[in-house]
């Protein structure tokens, strides 16, 4: 079955049914997060299928006081199995040196490698997954817009986005019934615009 057959089967599933279906044939699968907004739904709909997955946090350093409170009260509700990755340099050290440059600044795809790219790459080479649950939807940049429920990394590894056609409302509704919180204050300070694409997703993709 190819990747347009079984996306066209998934459409009409529900984001449980994509798990189920993902991990029927997955040997070492993987979720990641950052606690941004909404991230409480692929990690309920992951862990309500298979408790101990593994869950990837690649932690910038520079989240806000709201979004590590959130992470922390997730983690224990769900408890969520995870496993940190954070940047080898301090927050504290890389400000000293460059703080955040913008995104027209040469420092700037310094800066995303350091504190994104390079702790993604450590975590994906740590645990050699062969599916990735994330959290991607429709709508979200442009890129983004060109993948589907089921993608083929470059890497070979099968990322599923259980919610990519569901809107921000479906979503709230989905949050709502589960009885899980939302988090708003969220900061990444290698996108800056809500619209704009870190680059990790782009470094691991390949055309269906």
């Amino acid at each position: 079955m190819d990747l347009n057959t079984i996306n066209e089967y998934l459409q009409d599933k529900s984001p449980g049914e994509i798990v189920a279906w993902a991990l029927e044939t997955a040997n070492r699968p993987v979720v990641t997060t950052n606690f941004r907004p909404y991230e409480a739904a692929i990690l309920h709909a992951t862990t309500a299928v298979k408790n101990d997955i593994p869950v990837i946090w690649c932690d910038t350093g520079y989240n806000t006081l709201q979004t590590y409170k959130h992470a922390e009260r997730l983690i224990e509700k769900l408890q969520l199995k995870i496993d940190l990755y954070v940047p080898r340099q301090t927050a504290a050290h890389r400000d000293a040196v460059m703080g955040i440059p913008g995104v027209d600044s040469p420092l700037h795809q310094k800066f995303t490698e350091q504190v994104k790219l390079e702790p993604f790459r450590r975590a994906m080479e740590a645990h050699k997954p062969d599916v990735w649950f994330t959290n991607l939807r429709k709508g979200q940049t442009a890129f983004r817009d060109s993948l589907d429920i089921v993608t083929l990394g470059s890497d070979g590894v099968l990322k599923v986005s259980p919610f990519f056609y569901w809107s921000d409302e479906k979503l709230d509704g989905y949050l709502e019934e589960h009885g899980l919180e939302n988090e708003f204050k969220y900061y990444d300070p290698t996108k800056v615009l809500e619209n704009r694409e870190c680059g990790l997703h782009v470094s691991t993709s390949k055309n269906a």
